[in-house]
């Protein structure tokens, strides 16, 4: 599957347009839907409709909802240092498709916000994948299809290992990305210790002060590195970088790298689910996964994890100067890879 991304991204259609060419050209949501996408450039739309906010768990979750709201319902997880509008084109997409979407702010992220003040800012995956579960039981939502990249395709990975009655389907970016404290001990060679820079700089003070102070700096060099071809323009990334100014973002993103690396604990809480994961379960539920074919982040191969999805499986790598951003910089590939998931 190729997208091309036009680099002069035009703003000449809203999400109405958006809807209208999707149904006009047949892209529906039925079980085994396997119809082109419209022609839709990446930054087509640049917002959602009023955000939503509900409490659920420890939170009140801030998110973007479209479609039918008795819809199936698709919930899309967004990575760091990114946030919901990596979805602004593929939400239109899935909602003229006849698609519930559901787009949260994790944790630390735009208007979430811890509902108290002593609650743990804590970073770690599993805590992040409860939340997913405590937002559908607030929404009243069974089961949802997922879909995510970075740290959000590792939330959807860990929800469909420990609770997989609530995933009907997963589309995930970089493919099976649960780890674990010990496996994050173990030394890697040193080109792909370099790739983790960042997270080196985070286990230490300075990095804590730096990311506070350069945090929209920090976050635009990770948007360059990550997706080297993407040449998105301010007006972009100023839209997500407004939601790093949530008052535990800094927190959430410091703690996050500690805790991979053994250097901060977790909340009690969570340790059983953590021994789950840290076994490197399989992955049973129908699931594709998605690859840019420029992706600047550190990413494994597709070999190294096919073996991990034992379920119905499909890899696909997007070509295109696509990088970590996949759903933003491809987001026809993207929707058109949810519609076909729902038909496995």
């Amino acid at each position: 599957m190729t997208e091309t991304i036009d680099h002069h991204r035009r703003r000449l259609v809203g999400a109405a347009a958006t809807a209208l060419a999707a149904a006009q050209f047949g892209f529906t949501g039925s079980a085994g839907a396997q119809a082109a996408p419209p022609a839709v450039k990446a930054g087509t739309n640049t917002s959602f409709g009023p955000l939503k906010q509900i409490d659920a768990g420890v939170l009140n979750v801030g998110y973007a909802e479209a479609g039918p709201p008795d819809g199936a319902p698709v919930v899309l997880l967004h990575g760091w240092p990114y946030d919901i509008y990596s979805y602004v084109d593929v939400a239109p997409l899935l909602a003229a498709a006849g698609y519930r979407v559901i787009i949260p702010y994790l944790r630390g992220y735009g208007t979430t916000r811890f509902l108290g003040p002593d609650t743990m800012r804590n970073g770690q995956p599993s805590a992040l994948a409860a939340d997913i579960i405590a937002l559908m039981d607030a929404l009243k939502i069974g089961q949802a299809i997922l879909g995510g990249y970075d740290w959000g395709a590792r939330t959807a990975n860990i929800m469909a290992v420990l609770w997989p009655e609530r995933v009907k389907a997963m589309v995930s970016v970089s493919g099976y990305l649960i780890g674990n404290q010990e496996a994050g001990k173990q030394p890697l060679p040193p080109k792909a210790e370099l790739e983790w820079w960042y997270q080196f700089y985070f286990a230490t003070e300075r990095g804590r002060a730096g990311y506070e102070k350069y945090r929209h700096d920090f976050a635009k060099l990770i948007w360059q590195i990550a997706s080297p071809k993407w040449a998105f323009d301010d007006a972009t990334f100023d839209r997500s970088a407004a939601a790093f100014d949530n008052p535990d973002h800094v927190g959430i993103t410091i703690h996050n790298y500690r805790w991979r690396l053994g250097l901060a604990e977790g909340e009690p809480k969570y340790d059983d689910l953590e021994k789950q994961l840290a076994k490197g379960p399989v992955i049973t539920v129908p699931t594709i996964t998605l690859e840019g074919d420029a992706n600047g982040a550190p990413h494994p191969e597709p070999s190294a994890y096919a073996k991990k999805f034992t379920g119905k499986y499909a890899h696909r790598t997007i070509t295109g100067g696509i990088g970590h951003n996949l759903p933003q910089e491809a987001p026809q590939a993207f929707a058109q890879a949810v519609v076909d998931v729902d038909g496995y």
